[in-house]
This record gives C-alpha cells, sequence and structure tokens, in this order.
C-alpha cells in the first residue's frame, strides 16, 4: 500500500493582503484565505507555520493560528524591519518576549530573524547586524529554534551564530538560496535547510539541494511569494499542476487559484522536484521531511 503522503510548510505568509484580495492596495476579488487552506488541507498539509515579519505582523499570525490547531506561529523581527528596534530596543523585545509567553501552545520558533544583503534599501547592515543578534537571547529562553532569512549574508549570519551558540537552540535557515560553500557552513551549525521555489531557480540551485543531508531538509512555499515558476529548470519535474487564472478574473469558490499567487498546497511541487533531482523515492523524501519538521519545531507543543 502507497504511503499516505504528509507535508508541513514551515513558511506560509498567511497574513498577506493577497488572501485578502488586495494587490498594491487594489482590491481584486474578496477574502479567500478559507478557501485557500481548505485547499491545503485537502492537499495533505498537516501543518503549518504563519511567519511572523515583525512585532504587529506576529500578533496577527498569532491571531490565525488560533482559528485552527494545524496552525502556528513565528515571533520575531525580519532583517528589513529590524529599523522597529531602533527607537526602544529593549522595550521592542520585551513585547516580543510577552508575546511568546503568552502564546506558547501557538509560537514554535524565533523569527523571521537574519541578514539581507539584497535589500539593504529597507535597513542597512549595521542594524540588521546589531538587531539579529539581540533576537537570539529569546531562543535559548523560551528554547525555541531560530526561523532564519539569509540573502547574500551566509558568512556574516553563520558568524554571529557561532559566536552564540550557547543562545542557539537549533533551526532552520528557510528559503535557501545560497551556493554550495554556504550550505555546508550553515550545515555545520547544525541547522536545518528549508527549500522552496526560490531555492530551484537556477541549474546550481538543483545541485546545490541535491546535497543537502535527507535528514537536514525541509520544504515551503513562502506563499503567496516564491512559487515554482515554468521558466525554473526543476520545472520540467513538476508532475502536480494546478488551474490558475489572473486575479482579475478570479473567483472565490471555484477551482481556480490566482496566477503567479502562492499557495501552501503548492509544496507537492517543490517535493516533486527534490525527489527528481535528487533521485530518491518521493514517499520515502517526503515521510523524512515531515519526520525532521517535527522534530525541530513541534516536540514540546502538546
Amino acid at each position: 500500500m502507497a504511503l499516505i503522503r504528509k507535508y508541513i510548510d514551515i513558511g506560509a505568509n498567511l497574513t498577506d493582503l493577497m488572501y485578502q484580495g488586495q494587490y498594491h492596495g487594489s482590491k481584486k476579488h474578496e477574502p479567500d484565505l478559507d478557501v485557500v487552506l481548505a485547499r491545503s488541507w485537502e492537499g495533505g498539509l498537516q501543518k503549518m507555520i504563519i511567519t511572523g515579519g515583525n512585532l504587529n505582523d506576529s500578533k496577527t499570525a498569532i491571531q490565525l493560528s488560533q482559528t485552527d490547531s494545524r496552525l502556528f506561529a513565528t515571533v520575531g523581527c525580519h532583517p528589513t524591519r529590524c529599523n522597529d528596534f531602533v527607537e526602544n530596543p529593549e522595550e521592542y523585545l520585551q513585547s516580543l518576549r510577552t508575546l511568546i509567553a503568552e502564546n506558547r501552545n501557538k509560537v514554535v520558533a524565533i523569527g523571521e530573524c537574519g541578514l539581507d544583503y539584497d535589500r539593504l534599501t529597507f535597513c542597512t547592515k549595521e542594524i540588521q547586524l546589531k538587531y539579529f543578534e539581540y533576537q537570539l537571547q529569546l531562543s535559548r529562553e523560551f528554547g525555541l529554534p531560530l526561523f532564519l532569512h539569509c540573502r547574500a549574508a551566509a558568512d556574516d549570519l553563520v558568524e554571529i551564530l557561532k559566536r552564540n551558540t550557547d543562545s542557539v537552540v537549533g533551526g532552520v535557515v528557510h528559503s535557501f538560496d545560497g551556493d554550495e560553500q554556504s550550505l555546508h557552513s550553515i550545515l555545520e551549525l547544525g541547522l536545518y535547510i528549508g527549500i522552496n521555489g526560490c531555492s530551484l531557480r537556477t541549474e546550481e540551485s538543483l545541485n546545490v539541494v541535491t546535497k543537502i543531508p535527507r535528514d537536514r531538509l525541509m520544504i515551503e512555499t513562502d506563499c503567496p511569494w516564491c512559487e515554482v515558476k515554468p521558466t525554473h529548470p526543476g520545472y520540467t519535474h513538476v508532475v502536480t499542476k494546478f488551474p490558475s487564472v489572473k486575479k482579475e478574473k478570479y473567483m472565490v469558490g471555484s477551482s481556480n487559484q490566482v496566477k503567479g499567487r502562492n499557495e501552501p498546497v503548492n509544496i507537492i511541487q517543490v517535493l516533486e522536484i527534490l525527489a527528481a533531482v535528487r533521485k530518491e523515492n518521493i514517499d520515502e523524501l517526503a515521510a523524512t521531511i515531515y519526520d525532521n519538521t517535527n522534530k525541530l519545531f513541534f516536540n514540546n507543543i502538546s
């Protein structure tokens, strides 16, 4: 009998306004998050982790997670939003701390935190470095892993984590798109690697993901972004495809997805590409990834 595939999306931006039908400040259709979630559960998703990008976003993520026992959240501050800390760092950190303490049954990671050198226009390198390191103490304090963001900054990310080994209780570098050297540096820290469509955009990336040990691998969508696109080299390995229409023509309740807006159910496409390029049995790979994810995030959740 075939194994029943089970998935956990470790990075779902379900608080994004696209799921309320709003795109760049313009409403294109009615809210459809309930439909998106229903499709996800039917497609094999067992749990989802809603990404918190700053204090307010983390609050919203927790509120949404409280609507379903299968939804969870992260709490932290994204590198491009670390200016939030500047006015009163202690007060901001304390607010994050309180939010975690009051929602221990729903918060499964500290983050999204890390470094992003591709978007320094939003937040300077100096501020990113300072407040990434500042947040790390929450990991040990609450016994929670890190949900890490890293763009063109692997060397500094690894150096900071090495310097703060005593403060870190494991973690995952999500949406990984680095080279093989960066991969090995991260793996040496004992961290997991999260793969989505943005991790599979080039032939080089497809080669790098074959180097990830199976017991350190996780998958995600980072929806509504990071979809697997037909222009990506790995798309030839996608078996499961979903109909989509432009947002202006989308009708809530139809079987279509919104073209260009990623959904958690599309996580199967990430798995299909990984299994193909790694030359692994897809069901066995899915089971290992599912176990990895439960081990890191859900061991302490009742």
